[in-house]
């Protein structure tokens, strides 16, 4: 089950993002924009929630409601819980909130050179708008992502 991230839950949510973005750092010659942020805020405005398995957070998404979309900042999977359909999971509740809240569409960003990231995001759905060059990461790219929310 999902729940909001508590204060309290800031080590835990700032340890599982740092592992589950561990195999990029080197693809990417420092470290993803997930493991730089401060995460104290997003968790006290609600943007951060969690999926535990027994008491234990095993994966997480950040995201933030917009007037017309639900922008998926993060999604991370504990690397010993990847492989068994969390990320899909995470994705499928991101979409509930979308049409909970009545918003159109779920966006996202990615790093270019995320390709097993992109891949999963197209294969659930996820249509590519545009890339632009990253704004804090000189000679990082970005990939705008979609995907419509139906009824």
């Amino acid at each position: 089950m999902m729940r909001p991230a508590r204060l309290e839950d800031l080590a835990a949510v700032q340890s599982l993002t740092e592992a589950a973005y561990e195999p990029y750092r080197a693809l990417l010659g420092g470290p993803p924009l997930p493991v730089t942020e401060d995460y104290g805020p997003r968790i006290v405005s609600g943007e951060v929630w969690l999926r535990e398995r027994d008491d234990v957070v095993v994966a997480l998404a950040v995201f933030e409601r917009h007037a017309d979309h639900l922008l998926i900042f993060s999604i991370a999977v504990a690397p010993g819980c990847q492989g068994q359909g969390l990320g899909i999971e995470l994705l499928q509740f991101l979409d509930g909130k979308a049409a909970e809240w009545n918003l159109p569409e779920v966006r996202l960003y990615t790093n270019s050179r995320m390709e097993r990231n992109i891949a999963l995001y197209r294969a659930y759905g996820f249509q590519e708008t545009g890339r632009r060059p990253n704004p804090y990461r000189p000679g990082w790219t970005l990939v705008d992502m979609t995907k419509s929310i139906k009824d």
